[in-house]
């Protein structure tokens, strides 16, 4: 059907942007967790040193010894808010790709909802061409019936 090829057109290309942002999504997705991950990571290993750290072992060190271990617990905990702003950062890129994806989603679905009315319309025409046919097929049926009825009557 020419008539709807630049409606099909525009739903082709509305179809290949939606599933690229579906993509980006899904590696903002991916990214975040691997984040979420590193965290995780981060946090565990701080919580791990200190545990062994309060675990006995720190009586009978040296104060150079100490102070060594609590800038290395400043500087893992440092990095443990450096990711979780990361992660913030994150997140908002990942409601940003979410919040394109639905537009690109809300746009294809449009596209289709208009080809489907253009569609209809065309069926409802159709139809009423068919009818008027159909009415004139009719009407020129009864109209030869009456006239070679007339002309039956005056022989």
């Amino acid at each position: 059907m020419p008539k709807f090829r630049a409606l099909e057109l525009a739903i082709g290309q509305a179809t290949q942007q939606r599933d690229a942002q579906a993509r980006r999504h899904a590696q903002a997705q991916k990214t975040l967790q691997f984040a979420h991950g590193q965290l995780q990571q981060l946090q565990s290993y701080a919580n791990d040193t200190d545990a062994r750290w309060i675990g006995g072992h720190a009586v009978n060190l040296s104060v150079e010894l100490i102070k060594h271990h609590y800038q290395f617990m400043d500087r893992l905990q440092h990095a443990a808010q450096q990711q979780q702003g990361v992660i913030a950062t994150l997140e908002r890129q990942l409601a940003a790709a979410h919040q394109q994806l639905l537009q690109a989603e809300y746009r294809l679905a449009g596209f289709k909802q208009v080809l489907k009315g253009r569609h209809a319309e065309r069926q409802v025409q159709e139809q009423r061409r068919e009818q008027r046919a159909t009415d004139e097929f009719a009407a020129m049926s009864h109209y030869r019936a009456r006239a070679a009825a007339t002309r039956e009557e005056r022989v």
